[in-house]
């Protein structure tokens, strides 16, 4: 009889999904909610010899630390690969702010995955999302998005997702007075403690419900955009449930951005810089990860 041939290993290879389809939400220990898992990195295993059909079998879950959260929130987007000679492609770190129930991660929802439901529970701690938009044939913004959580109780949490960020966006709830308020609050502190350069925009969101009854409007338009004018703010009445001004918010956002300088930015005075967990790629055309 002869021994038994070996077989080599399975080969691991990532798997790989779409931009549309990612998102994390992390969730804290310390809340008396129910927890739910971050998303773990899946990898797929397929046998030598076998021909690529696309169709693989599950071979292990890697399962994300929690403590990992707060280094990846701090530290800015990861360094992209290098791309064609006559390409532009960049990533930066924007986060999301505002009181709790104004719509932000609905918002985040319509730009990631173009959808709207009627009814979100709030979010907690923060959840991460990427997406990627062509502002032509030759240039690409990838954003790195953090929608944190509006509560009073996460407010603390927040310079860890602000920090370093190249953007950000502040919402308010149109219909309702007191959330503008607090958003000129996050402008104030951004623009204090944030990096220098960081671009921010102001939202006012829910227009749909404005549309369909004028007389819920409690921010006058010409007020918010006045404010956003004189606090040198991008300004954008948006509706995440028909979608109307979202799109342009960011790719108006993309357009402000320093694309041909995605290279580390200067922080203020006595700012910790954020570090790069990813190891350099030999050849690459870029400096190195955006800082902020």
């Amino acid at each position: 009889l002869h021994p038994a041939r070996l077989q080599s290993p399975p080969n691991l290879i990532p798997a790989r999904f779409d931009p549309l389809s990612q998102g994390d939400r992390f969730h804290f220990p310390s809340d008396d909610v129910r927890q739910s898992r971050p998303q773990s990195d899946l990898f797929l295993a397929r046998l030598p010899g076998s021909p690529n059909t696309g169709l693989s079998i599950p071979a292990r879950l890697s399962q994300r630390i929690p403590s990992h959260h707060a280094k990846m929130a701090a530290r800015g987007p990861g360094a992209p690969g290098a791309r064609g000679m006559n390409t532009r492609f960049a990533q930066f770190k924007l986060v999301l702010l505002g009181e709790s129930a104004v719509g932000k991660s609905s918002i985040v929802l319509r730009f990631v995955k173009d959808q709207f439901d009627s009814y979100r529970e709030s979010t907690i701690g923060a959840a991460f999302l990427t997406q990627t938009i062509s502002l032509d044939e030759n240039t690409t913004v990838k954003f790195e998005i953090w929608d944190t959580a509006g509560q009073e109780r996460y407010k603390s949490l927040a310079p860890m997702y602000y920090r370093n960020a190249n953007c950000a966006v502040v919402v308010y709830d149109i219909t309702q007075s007191a959330s503008l308020d607090k958003a000129k609050a996050w402008v104030k502190e951004l623009q204090r403690q944030a990096n220098e350069n960081i671009i921010i925009a102001l939202a006012g969101n829910k227009l749909d419900l404005v549309n369909e009854q004028p007389d819920k409007r409690a921010v006058p338009t010409a007020d918010a955009e006045a404010y956003a004018r004189e606090a040198g703010l991008l300004f954008f009445e948006t509706s995440a449930k028909t979608a109307e001004n979202v799109k342009e918010l960011f790719t108006a956002i993309a357009k402000k951005l320093p694309l041909d300088q995605a290279g580390p930015r200067h922080a203020r005075p006595g700012q910790r810089q954020g570090v790069s967990l990813q190891p350099e790629t030999p050849g690459s055309n870029v400096s190195g990860p955006c800082s902020c």
